[in-house]
């Protein structure tokens, strides 16, 4: 077969692991590299990656990341990247950032669609505009709003470094990576540190992307069942018009240390009043580069065997410990060449980091002594294997997977198909498994080697304010410098910015953005096949779909049998019922018999309002997937764990409980808004309600009270857990699901059915959840830089009942007004507006944002954008997008179980297919219909804050009484 003449086959090979036909090309021309897989994946991925090793941590490659998506020389727009959100049925599409390298990924199952993708990212990558004013919207600037105003730093990077340092886990990878390699690249924080950031400049920022972003630097990525050759045709399209070129990227290796180090750092914090344990530790070890796919894989067994799940010896000898709430870190990354391995633990006294330093070294040497048992090793092997094989990355679409397992070699001038293919590599590591490989090998990567780090973290109560003031003597003093001239022309620079972001892009301009037509859509709702039935008495739903062998079990449990008071112990009976053991086997054998003979077995809940009433659909789910061979062993494993569990476990319980906690205070800062939007709406519904009751505010306080009972009242604590597992687990509110091809599904039938034969038959009734609904308006304190803003209200309530077509019109509000107000205008690192069609619930939210009252005001108008017309272009391309959300790629078990999940909340098919043809028939009459609801919003919609001291009290003394204040962190 011949190929583009412009460039050169390196490489051509089957990888049968992935299914694929893997062809390396070299571009003649330039020598931009391309890797292109050639198989029968319909979600196509296009990749471009650039070595951008940076030099300092002023985030210049992160915020150039940000900038080439801001118009380009062929679509000379303010937001192309937006336009495609909005306008294309991709499923993904987005951008990253990574210590040494930026890459620009997309993916769409319709081929159309994707090469337009493939050539707006392509021109943007090449042809950036990359003027002043992106420079200082996405990186920093000074903002003066007139001459007796203060000055400030506003920039939608400086903004969202801002969020990322507020976070302890954050300041906590950072500093540790950093520890290790301070000699190079990988010793900069490539994010930006925002101390740092407002050090660059315009032409470092432009001579930044002219060295980097160059075809000779290329490493560009195909995966799909698109045309091989079309490929080629595009990236000449734009390579061609370049010559080859000189590019100093190379990433450096950090030379040795000779003996370990010890650092000590602190981080922004509240000290609460007898609570010690508010410091981190991390022993942290730089690694050689693997030596080939053997070893790569290596690392990650290890990892799992030492830590990858609750009875890995090292994690467990940590959290029984009792030094700490959780533990951090894993094992061995494979994003830096040379990797970084971390072991450590949160919540710990910062004076007894010694003893957690000496107790993860005593316990590595134990194992490297003693060796793991035949019992850890099969189990690590078949689950290591299973997930190979099972290549499930869930919504992230596969081909990118692809794309980043290569780049891991091929960055540094490594072989790119290698680790695509892992059988060889496998047999050989499973081979020497048994020879005690590993306890060598964690003599050689941890124990002898020097290279070592131990980063100790404290909290600072004064180190938010005292940075906070210092940024500010630095903004008084540029002021200062200021004669009347300069801050007179800081006002204009800020008003003009200001004028140019809210400036319309010309529409003949925006046409130019390719996109699909109303007539490339398809009108009907995709549909799951399903059967629906009854087995041993059980509602039982079964999808015929080809799932490589793999049987996918759900079985899902109706919580409305349980008192209302039981539903915040939930997410820690879950992990009981896997994590305590059972009477005939401790915890560690019994993860090590799931490992051994199951894909994995895992708990979670389902909420979501129903179809058609005021209630909810709130389940349960114990979930499964083995191969058929297999599936007698996982049933009796589940049985084992929905009737068995050791939930007078005592000191086990402790630990999760310990564990939740830090993990929860450990997300408020990076899930900021979801906590926002669930404590929003938690005062609207019932599912909302109990969503916030096992995941927000209120379960924070759960478990910090739970904490103490367990010490104080663990009688209470094991009734309350037996009584949800008597409760609940019983057929007479039970489902079943299945997603498995024919054959497997004849086999697993008689086996399935006689399981759901031991399990209790009782009948509960629901209980009552009957709550009072009182909205109000909230302040929730925690020790932050920038804001989480929520505003909301339930629509329904309010007298309004809308169509399918409503996501059009917040497709539409939120890649305009939102975007503009709140991230370009406001500095925030996102806001968005979301509606659930279901159960009525609407709200506003933005994300590290540096505003409070104006992002409240911002939302309160949104109704006046939503009555201005809309072009007929607008309109196609939102109708096109939420298309592409409401199509979005699903593997098989996944589809399995959204169709049971549609089962439960009573959305069938009809339903679809009436919310689709409301959305394919959208009209400027529905644009203004939300506006009249947005408007109800503005004027009876209730708020919810996350944010720091500070901010809430100004907004508080400049509006009095518009929230009520509670210190949550």
């Amino acid at each position: 077969m011949s190929y583009h003449e412009a460039f050169e086959l390196i490489r051509d090979e089957h990888i049968a692991e992935a299914n694929s036909q893997a062809q390396l090309f070299r571009h003649k021309k330039t020598g931009a590299e391309v890797l292109s897989l050639v198989n029968d994946d319909e979600n196509k991925v296009f990749g471009i990656t650039f070595k951008t090793p940076p030099t300092d941590s002023t985030g210049i490659a992160h915020i150039l990341e940000h900038s080439v998506l801001c118009g380009s020389r062929k679509y000379p727009v303010k937001k192309p990247f937006v336009e495609l959100i909005k306008g294309s049925l991709n499923t993904f599409l987005n951008a990253m950032t990574f210590p040494d390298k930026t890459a620009y990924p997309v993916a769409s199952q319709n081929l159309k669609d994707f090469y337009n993708l493939v050539d707006v990212y392509l021109d943007a990558v090449f042809f950036p505009l990359l003027t002043e004013e992106t420079f200082l919207q996405e990186g920093w600037h000074y903002e003066l709003e007139d001459t007796s105003a203060p000055l400030v730093y506003k920039g939608v990077v400086f903004n969202e470094m801002k969020g990322v340092f507020s976070s302890p886990d954050s300041v906590m990878r950072d500093i540790a990576q950093r520890s290790l390699y301070p000699d190079v690249t990988y010793g900069k924080s490539s994010g930006g540190d925002p101390k740092a950031i407002p050090a660059l400049t315009y032409k470092q920022f432009r001579d930044f992307h002219a060295k980097f972003y160059h075809p000779s630097n290329t490493r560009a990525f195909f995966s799909g069942d698109d045309d091989a050759n079309a490929r080629l045709t595009m990236l000449d399209a734009y390579f061609s018009q370049f010559e080859r070129a000189p590019v100093d990227a190379e990433v450096q290796l950090q030379p040795r240390f000779n003996a370990p180090r010890q650092i000590e750092a602190t981080y922004a914090g509240t000290k609460e009043e007898g609570k010690a344990r508010d410091g981190m530790v991390s022993v942290n070890w730089m690694i050689d580069p693997p030596a080939d796919r053997t070893e790569a894989l290596s690392f990650g067994m290890l990892s799992y065997l030492l830590a990858g799940n609750p009875a890995a010896p090292l994690r467990k000898a940590l959290t029984e410990s009792g030094l700490g709430e959780g533990m951090t870190g894993g094992g061995i990354g494979s994003g830096l060449r040379q990797p970084m391995a971390s072991f450590g633990m949160k919540g710990i006294d910062a004076d007894d980091a010694g003893k957690v330093e000496a107790l993860i070294l005593s316990t590595l040497e134990e194992i490297a002594e003693s060796g793991f048992s035949a019992e850890q090793l099969a189990a690590a092997a078949n689950t290591f294997e299973f997930s190979l094989r099972e290549n499930n990355t869930g919504s992230y679409p596969r081909g990118m997977m692809y794309m980043f397992n290569a780049l891991g070699t091929w960055l540094h001038e490594g072989d790119p198909i290698a680790p695509l293919a892992f059988e060889e590599a496998l047999s050989a590591l499973k081979a020497k498994a048994g020879q005690g490989f590993f306890a060598r090998e964690i003599r050689r990567l941890f124990l002898d080697n020097m290279h070592r780090t131990t980063v100790t973290l404290r909290v600072d109560p004064e180190q938010g304010a005292r940075e906070s003031a210092k940024e500010a003597k630095i903004l008084a003093d540029v002021r200062a410098g200021f004669d009347d001239a300069a801050l007179t022309a800081t006002v204009a620079e800020t008003e003009r910015l200001k004028a140019l972001q809210e400036e319309v892009d010309d529409p003949a301009l925006l046409a130019k953005i390719p996109t699909l037509r109303l007539a490339d859509l398809p009108r009907e709702s995709r549909k799951v096949a399903i059967d629906i039935g009854t087995l041993a008495d059980t509602k039982l739903f079964y999808h015929d779909l080809p799932t490589l062998g793999i049987v996918y079990l759900d079985l899902g449990f109706d919580l409305h049998v349980l008192d209302k008071g039981l539903l915040p112990y939930l997410p820690l009976f879950g992990r009981a019922l896997l994590q305590t053991g059972t009477s005939k086997e401790d915890f560690v054998s019994l993860t090590q018999r799931i490992g051994s003979a199951t894909g994995g077995i895992a708990q979670h809940r389902g909420l979501s309002s129903r179809q058609g009433d005021n209630g909810s659909a709130a389940w349960f789910f114990l979930s499964g997937k083995a191969v058929p061979d297999r599936m007698e062993e996982m049933l009796a494993i589940m049985g084992d764990v929905l009737g068995d569990a050791r939930l007078d476990n005592r000191a086990r319980f402790k630990q999760m409980a310990l564990e939740e906690k830090a993990g929860f205070e450990a997300r408020m800062i990076p899930a900021g808004n979801s906590i926002v939007d669930t404590r929003l709406k938690s005062s609207l519904t019932e599912a909302s309600w109990i969503s916030e009751q096992m995941g927000g505010v209120s379960y924070l306080a759960f478990l910090r009270e739970l904490v103490k009972r367990i010490d104080s009242d663990w009688d209470s604590v094991e009734a309350a857990l037996r009584r949800i597992r008597d409760t609940l687990f019983n057929r007479g509110r039970m489902v079943v699901n299945v997603t498995a091809d024919g054959s497997l599904w004849r086999r697993a039938k008689g086996e399935i059915e006689g399981f759901l034969k031991t399990l209790p038959d009782a009948m509960h009734d629901f209980a009552d959840w009957s709550v009072d609904f009182t909205p109000k308006s909230e302040g929730l304190i925690i020790p932050v830089q920038v804001n989480y803003v929520g505003k909301g209200a339930n629509l329904r309530a309010l007298g309004f009942e809308l169509s399918g077509a409503s996501s059009v019109v917040l497709k539409f509000l939120n890649t305009t007004y939102m975007w503009d107000k709140i991230r370009v205008q406001g500095g925030a690192y996102g806001g968005s507006s979301r509606f659930d069609l279901t159960s009525g619930n609407f709200s506003f939210l933005s994300y590290r944002d540096p505003n409070l009252l104006k992002t409240l005001d911002a939302y309160d108008g949104a109704s006046t954008a939503l009555n201005a017309a809309i072009g007929e272009n607008d309109l196609t391309r939102s109708i096109i997008g939420v298309i592409g959300d409401v199509d979005g790629y699903e593997f098989p078990d996944a589809k399995g179980y959204s169709s049971m999940w549609r089962q439960l909340t009573g959305t069938t098919d009809a339903l679809r297919q009436q919310r689709r043809d409301e959305i394919l028939s959208t009209t400027p009459g529905d644009f203004k219909a939300m506006a009249e609801a947005v408007d109800a919003v503005a004027r009876h919609g209730h708020i919810v804050v996350l944010g720091g001291e500070a901010g809430i009290t100004a907004a508080n003394e400049k509006r009095p009484g518009l929230l009520a204040v509670t210190t949550v962190m």
